[in-house]
């Protein structure tokens, strides 16, 4: 019996806006301005509902800049928030990033943010010609700890178009490091 009861409610919840419709289709046939006072105060309360998620999307951003880089799952603890969200809002991040100064990478499953200055910093790395041994061992306080987030820095800055060509290659800066 408990469970009927709620899967009623369920559906209803899912339902709302359709009897939202007819109840006020009703009240309209027998008094139009209490279904207009209704509908208006419908529709507040819909564009109401947005304002914090908005809210969330700033305190997002502002708290993912303070970080030189931080995966997903450790905002979603310190934001207390569910995974998933936090995992969403980095996509949807992510799809918008080609013309930002941080960058939002996606490797093993989860969402890694680095901000402007460590993307710059590997710009800079890249452009002078070291690879990704020279680049992980200068960006190591940067916190990141593998070669396969270098590689994946290096391929989302491509696919944005945010990497000029190096100035010299790997080879040639790596002769003349040797030979100097």
């Amino acid at each position: 019996m408990p469970s009927k009861f709620v899967r009623t409610l369920k559906t209803i919840g899912r339902k709302w806006f359709i009897f939202l419709v007819i109840a006020i289709l009703i009240v309209f046939i027998f008094y139009q301005l209490a279904a207009i006072i209704m509908t208006i105060i419908t529709l507040v309360l819909f564009a109401l509902s947005y304002i914090p998620t908005l809210f969330f999307n700033k305190k997002l951003k502002n708290f993912l800049s303070d970080y030189s880089s931080i995966e997903d799952k450790i905002v979603a603890r310190k934001l207390k928030r569910s995974l998933p969200k936090i995992q969403e809002k980095m996509h949807n991040l992510s799809k918008k990033q080609d013309k930002k100064n941080w960058l939002i990478i996606f490797m093993n499953r989860h969402y890694i943010f680095y901000n402007e200055e460590t993307v710059e910093k590997f710009r800079e790395y890249y452009i002078k010609g070291l690879g990704e041994k020279e680049i992980l061992e200068k960006l190591k306080k940067s916190d990141i700890k593998i070669r396969a987030e270098i590689k994946a820095i290096e391929e989302t800055l491509i696919e944005n178009s945010r990497l000029e060509e190096r100035e010299v290659s790997v080879k040639e800066y790596r002769d003349k490091q040797r030979y100097s």
